[in-house]
């Protein structure tokens, strides 16, 4: 069992991805608002944060969203992400990574 967890930059496709993974047989996905370290920094504080509000002025939030699933769904996951949201590879598409689970109550696949 993993907890994948998906770090969506472009919310606009938040609904696409989650119809994708609805299609793919995953549900259960949990939604929170998220703002990443850039972002939640104040402007006087970094160059960097400053320059990267600049440049991404659209994307001050994301959404985060944890999955737990099977193993074997891990490679669905990624293929959604990527096929929704361009390259995970690229700039402001995401971030997608998963932790093994040891325990669970209230789950059922």
């Amino acid at each position: 069992m993993q907890l994948a967890v998906f770090v969506l930059s472009k919310t606009e496709l938040l609904d696409d991805f989650l119809l994708s993974l609805s299609e793919a047989g995953i549900r259960g996905a949990t939604v929170l608002d998220s703002k990443g370290m850039a972002h939640a920094l104040p402007q006087e504080s970094s160059f960097a944060a400053s320059l990267r509000l600049i440049l991404t002025p659209g994307h001050e939030t994301g959404k985060t969203i944890f999955m737990v699933v099977p193993d074997e769904k891990i490679n669905v996951i990624s293929g959604v992400a990527n096929q929704v949201c361009g390259d995970l590879n690229g700039p402001e598409s995401g971030i997608l990574f998963a932790l093994p689970v040891s325990y669970t109550e209230g789950i059922k696949f």
